[in-house]
């Protein structure tokens, strides 16, 4: 009867709780987006990205609804990861907000945007070697690409297909989140490049150099890049931080996956354990699993503790293995 009885007590407890895997700060201090992007990285953790209407509705009230900027922005992104090129070379009045321009080509040798789909001559680049090598068999951008991949390192920087191609809209961050809450009236203007708050609470753009109060957010989950134990991990978070990481729903299964993808381990240890005695699995803030994601056919057993893979599934390991681990502060 007293097992029945906290059981009940227990279940009961999932639909009061709620934990918040990072926090939004409002700063009133106006600065352009640049100036923001660093305050927040020095301060927090980064100008706020926002990845559902839940965190809308966290990131603005009526006492702060006004243009406020926000993480995300519109970029371009060279082919070559490694390359880290800030200097620009557009003609005047590029690159133009088009979702169907979306690469670069050079021109009287500045930078123009097209459709990807053209066929061009192209130069690839042999980091190796350091040479660049002219190829007069005409491909579109994606194809140029994968040639200059396979035989070579990238597309050169410089000459007719170009390494630059653009992605539209991201956020400051790197997050992979596609939600956007733009104004219904909204439209990609070419010098309007990073995103702002309005005073309905919706999306909208302006110039960077613009100065405005901003969003940053601290987030709360932090990937330790250690291989213990699952007790090891428990009590290197609780001595360090706050607990191994808990997940309620499935906006916080998103948010922590993203930082399992960057594990060392093929999995990561979660802050969840399965009791023998109650035939349950508990996290360790002392609530039951309502909220799951589990691989097909995860059964439980005695020993056993949840970790997460990095494709974000969650399976059962002896408590004894040792991976990485993620803790909230």
């Amino acid at each position: 009867m007293q097992w029945s009885l906290f059981v009940l007590i227990l279940m009961g407890q999932c639909s009061f709780f709620t934990c918040h895997l990072y926090e939004y700060h409002f700063i009133q201090e106006e600065k352009s987006w640049d100036d923001a992007q660093s305050y927040c990285r020095e301060h927090y953790t980064d100008l706020a990205t926002v990845s559902n209407m839940r965190d809308m509705k966290r990131l603005t009230n009526p006492s702060k609804n006004k243009d406020a900027w926000i993480g995300l922005h519109s970029m371009w992104h060279w082919s070559l990861v490694e390359l880290k090129k800030s200097e620009t070379e557009w003609m005047d009045g590029q690159p133009s907000i088009n979702t169907d321009e979306n690469c670069a080509v050079i021109r009287a040798q500045q930078w123009h945007d097209c459709t990807c789909n053209h066929d061009f001559e192209f130069i690839c680049y042999d980091e190796p070697k350091q040479m660049c090598h002219c190829i007069d068999n005409a491909k579109n951008w994606r194809q140029a690409q994968s040639y200059c991949r396979e035989h070579h390192t990238d597309l050169v920087n410089k000459n007719l297909w170009i390494v630059l191609f653009g992605d539209t809209w991201g956020w400051s961050d790197g997050k992979n989140f596609s939600f956007r809450h733009w104004e219904h009236s909204f439209k990609d203007e070419a010098t309007k490049t990073c995103a702002t708050t309005t005073p309905n609470g919706k999306w909208s753009s302006d110039t960077c150099t613009n100065k405005k109060p901003f969003y940053c957010y601290d987030d709360k989950v932090i990937l330790i890049k250690e291989s213990k134990t699952w007790d090891e991990a428990l009590d290197h978070c609780r001595a360090n931080h706050r607990d191994l990481v808990s997940i309620t729903d499935r906006h916080q299964q998103r948010w922590v996956q993203e930082k399992a993808e960057m594990a060392d381990t093929e999995f990561v240890w979660l802050g969840m354990r399965y009791t023998c005695t109650l035939d349950l699995w508990f996290w360790v803030i002392d609530r039951l699993v309502c909220y799951d994601n589990w691989a097909p056919q995860e059964m439980a057993e005695c020993g056993m503790a949840a970790v997460m893979k990095r494709d974000g599934e969650w399976y059962k390991k002896a408590d004894n293995e040792k991976f990485n681990f993620i803790c909230v502060k």
